[in-house]
């Protein structure tokens, strides 16, 4: 189970901005809400109707619907491959919407409009027809394409920077403007082949032009156009993990892998064009199979490296009290998240299931802000955003905690990973309450690269601050107090504490519910309430 992206909603702000005398200023109209959701939705709706009118006059009706009925084969299994990958910080379904209508309706209207345009051009200069398709499908039509699809990452990149911070994002979003893309594209060549068969008497089977098409688009290479615009993708997620005073780096990524795109389709569509035939098998199992197999280990590595990057971020939240001693473990663990999930839905339902999905997701967005914020590409919004994630992880924690310690436990319980025997291995939250890591061995973490963020102090702490020993007080299941960890097992001092400062302490005391392991008893867990929230910044 996936859930939106962790970002919470910021309070509703007047209606205009203050100007210089005092005097709220109201916004133009182009910035009004409504209208930044309108006009990118009424362009996609009218590029709809337009390229369905197309379509259906080059193919006819018949020959629409049944290329329709064929290209809709491969697209679930596209989108949901994608949504597989984006799993660790899942993006908005609305961005993916967004996506797949620009591929399949916006850049196809400007693919069909530029190719013909320019091949007739072409045609009727050099006199030379057949020079002209073959000149617009190896390179007309790649630059076109690959521009077009690109828009819609551009788009997303600097329109959904929050939802756009590395290389898996760069490689969904792409993924699915291009899956879009190949439906409408699908859609056209099925339709026409279909049209064939029939001017030629109707006849079907194996050997019909319908079969041979549906086979070669459908069945061989459902992943060829988003295997080209992955490429832009990679680009753009690259310069989204470049720092800001880097801007050469920044512009050259995104335009290097819309080159690569480019060159990748132009040798797809030239393949046909050469050896009678044999091209095409030549290139497909010489360069397109190992090229995506090895696109996928790459996007499959990457979603492993941000699981890492989660456990290793987020103990410092754990010295300063908001989060518990197995949830860096388990967050770094998709098997460990499904089990959370599972658990909570078996003892109290679906909606602490998505409770518990939110929780996951979150916890994911802080760690990443935090190593966003360490390597010097945070925002000045930083200390804004973490305290916001820390209060939505707040309000979610009696849901979601014993969730994620049975899902700790239940994975880790028969390893022993460094926890002193003092410790014990009981249900609760305090630290060393069940075989989970002592974070006691991280890289110290100083200042960032490049100077100070525009925030001012880095707000994960300079070198040599040591943050307060974590003692949550009771833990949660009747246990009792827990003494503070001792300092051989604490974070080291140069692990900075979190801007917003420590959690509030007895978590008991406040209402949460008691956690019994006992998978028999129901818990109902009380409502958070507005006064146990975190306390105000410093």
């Amino acid at each position: 189970m996936a859930t939106s992206p962790p970002y919470p909603t910021y309070p509703p702000a007047p209606t205009g901005s203050p100007a210089p005398g005092g005097v709220l200023r109201h916004p133009h109209w182009w910035q009004r809400t409504w209208v930044r959701y309108a006009a990118p939705s009424s362009l996609l709706a009218l590029s709809g109707l337009v390229i369905l009118a197309l379509v259906r006059q080059q193919t006819g009706t018949e020959g629409f619907l049944v290329g329709l009925g064929l290209a809709v084969f491969p697209v679930p299994l596209l989108i949901a491959a994608f949504r597989w990958l984006d799993r660790v910080e899942p993006g908005p379904w609305r961005n993916l919407a967004f996506c797949f209508a620009w591929g399949a309706c916006a850049a196809a209207l400007v693919a069909i409009i530029a190719n013909s345009f320019a091949t007739h051009w072409i045609a009727v200069a050099t006199a030379d027809p057949k020079g002209a398709d073959t000149l617009g499908m190896t390179v007309i039509a790649p630059v076109v394409e690959e521009s077009a699809k690109a828009t819609a990452v551009l788009l997303v990149f600097l329109f959904r920077r929050r939802h756009f911070t590395g290389i898996v994002d760069g490689v969904v979003t792409a993924g699915v403007t291009a899956t879009g893309f190949a439906f409408t594209e699908n859609i056209l060549y099925l339709g026409t082949a279909f049209g064939t068969d029939q001017s030629d008497g109707g006849h079907g089977g194996i050997a019909s032009v319908t079969a041979a098409t549906f086979f070669v688009r459908v069945v061989m290479s459902p992943f060829a156009h988003p295997l080209f615009t992955v490429f832009t993708g990679i680009g753009f997620g690259i310069s989204a993990l470049t720092a800001e005073h880097r801007r050469v780096r920044r512009t050259l990524a995104p335009l290097g892998g819309l080159l690569l795109a480019m060159g990748m389709h132009s040798l797809w569509n030239g393949s046909t064009s050469f050896g009678d035939g044999y091209g095409f098998f030549a290139v497909y199992g010489a360069f397109m199979v190992p090229m995506f197999g090895l696109l996928t280990w790459l996007v499959i590595s990457t979603r492993q490296r941000e699981l890492r990057t989660v456990r290793a971020e987020l103990p410092a939240y754990v010295v300063a009290g908001w989060l518990t001693m197995p949830e860096p473990f388990v967050m770094g663990s998709m098997k460990a998240r499904r089990l959370a999930r599972d658990h909570a839905r078996d003892r109290l339902g679906k909606a602490a299931a998505r409770t518990v999905a939110e929780y996951e997701a979150y916890a994911t967005s802080l760690a990443f802000l935090r190593h966003r914020g360490r390597s010097g590409r945070a925002g000045a919004d930083f200390v804004v955003r973490e305290r916001e994630l820390l209060q939505e992880l707040w309000h979610r924690r009696e849901v979601a905690r014993p969730a994620l310690a049975h899902a700790g436990h239940t994975l880790a319980g028969a390893v022993l990973w460094g926890v002193p025997p003092m410790y014990g291995h009981g249900h609760g939250y305090a630290p060393g309450h069940g075989p989970f890591p002592v974070y006691g061995h991280h890289p110290s973490y100083g200042a960032p690269s490049h100077g100070a963020p525009a925030y001012g102090a880095p707000a994960y702490g300079a070198p040599g601050y040591r943050p307060p020993a974590y003692d949550p007080g009771p833990g949660a299941g009747g246990h009792a107090p827990h003494p503070a960890v001792p300092s051989q097992y604490a974070v080291p001092s140069q692990y900075g504490a979190p801007a917003y400062g420590r959690a509030p302490q007895a978590y008991a005391s406040q209402g949460q519910a008691a956690y019994d392991p006992t998978p028999q008893v129901r818990v109902t867990p009380t409502p958070p309430s507005t006064a146990a929230g975190p306390p105000p910044s410093a």
